[in-house]
């Protein structure tokens, strides 16, 4: 038995993987083509899209919104694990990795299922807010520019119902957040949200060493 969560070794890391990851083909072309790409850090680790995947199908969400989306593999993992009848809204800026992405969609069926909104975020979460549609999704995974984490943060609490999910991906920024007095705004930005978050009470929440950390919270 142990107190603590383990520090996984290579060997124990590969372990993992080769035990519990059940990494589709698409998938696994996707992150291969990602990993050649020179902004190739912001891919999510692939047994973190297959436990975002257990979530939508734990909670049943239709409606979910995505803050970053790349070459669009945490969206497939999202979107696929939606019933026929959801909606996955993405939101990025204009680069050549939306090509990507939507080359992997339509591969995988998927390209109904997701509306890509090229913009700055904020501007769509605004959109959205403005549209009526507070409180009217019931996942929202956030894994884009940390300095606006928690502005994020207020736009998803606006946006998501009670008892939906709001994921922040990165806190724990390969291990930056312990940092005195960091010169980084995104640091200081993602150290910021997890003060916050650990005394706000509109939120239930758990994070996790996953990846390069997850923090899920559940709106009160």
């Amino acid at each position: 038995m142990t107190q603590r969560s383990l520090n996984l070794d290579d060997n124990l890391y590969q372990y993992l993987l080769d035990v519990s990851l059940r990494e589709t083909p698409l998938l696994k072309r996707l992150r291969d083509e990602t990993a050649q790409l020179p902004t190739a850090r912001w891919q999510i680790a692939p047994e973190q899209g297959q436990f975002m995947a257990l979530l939508v199908q734990l909670t049943g969400a239709r409606r979910i919104l995505e803050i970053g989306t790349y070459t669009g593999y945490s969206a497939i993992c999202l979107a696929q694990a939606m019933p026929a009848d959801g909606q996955l809204i993405c939101c990025d800026l204009s680069g050549d990795y939306n090509a990507i992405a939507r080359r992997y969609w339509y591969e995988a069926g998927l390209l109904e299922r997701i509306d890509l909104r090229l913009a700055p975020a904020l501007e769509t979460l605004s959109t959205l807010e403005r549209g009526g549609q507070g409180e009217s999704f019931d996942l929202i995974f956030i894994d884009a520019d940390k300095a606006n984490y928690p502005i994020y943060l207020e736009h998803a609490l606006v946006l998501v119902r009670k008892g939906g999910l709001i994921l922040f991906d990165n806190v724990l920024w390969s291990g930056r957040v312990l940092e005195q007095n960091p010169d980084s705004a995104d640091t200081r930005a993602i150290q910021a949200l997890n003060r916050t978050l650990k005394r706000d009470q509109r939120v239930e929440l758990s994070m996790l060493p996953l990846g390069d950390g997850l923090t899920i919270c559940r709106k009160r």
